[in-house]
């Protein structure tokens, strides 16, 4: 599995751990920053990641900013993006399970390593569910296709 990582400012320590943590584990990174702690604008980084994951150019996107919030905000403004915003292992595995999501954000300032690489290892094996979810994601890129 091809994974793209993002961050801004607030995200960059914890993206550097997701980032070892995800290749000590065989997944192929694409990082498109941020590289330091230098401030930076969230959305050019969410936006970034969300369209190679529509792309197709990779299977799944992380994205972390100081809360998650804004990050996530901006990746779901591009066409095909499910991103959730996880703080907990159990909406991980669900937002995979019933969600289909494709893009993960967390809090670099909300979560600690501990626990975000819990929840990228949840997020990362967990797999859609299909059927009667499948129907509500068909739905959500029904109304999405129509704007």
């Amino acid at each position: 599995m091809k994974i793209a990582l993002a961050s801004d400012h607030g995200g960059f320590e914890l993206k550097e751990i997701v980032r070892e943590y995800l290749t000590e584990k065989g997944y192929e990174i694409m990082d498109l920053g941020t590289y330091n702690t230098d401030s930076v604008d969230y959305p050019d980084y969410g936006l970034k990641a969300g369209q190679e994951v529509a792309s197709g150019n990779v299977d799944r996107g992380i994205v972390i900013c100081g809360t998650g919030i804004g990050i996530s905000i901006s990746a779901n403004k591009v066409k095909g993006i499910r991103c959730a915003l996880c703080h907990d292992v159990y909406s991980a595995e669900m937002t995979r399970a019933h969600n289909d999501s494709n893009v993960l954000a967390m809090g670099g300032r909300v979560v600690g390593r501990d626990l975000a690489l819990r929840i990228v290892k949840a997020w990362v094996e967990s797999d859609f569910e299909g059927g009667r979810h499948a129907r509500r994601i068909d739905k959500i890129t029904e109304y999405e296709n129509k704007c």
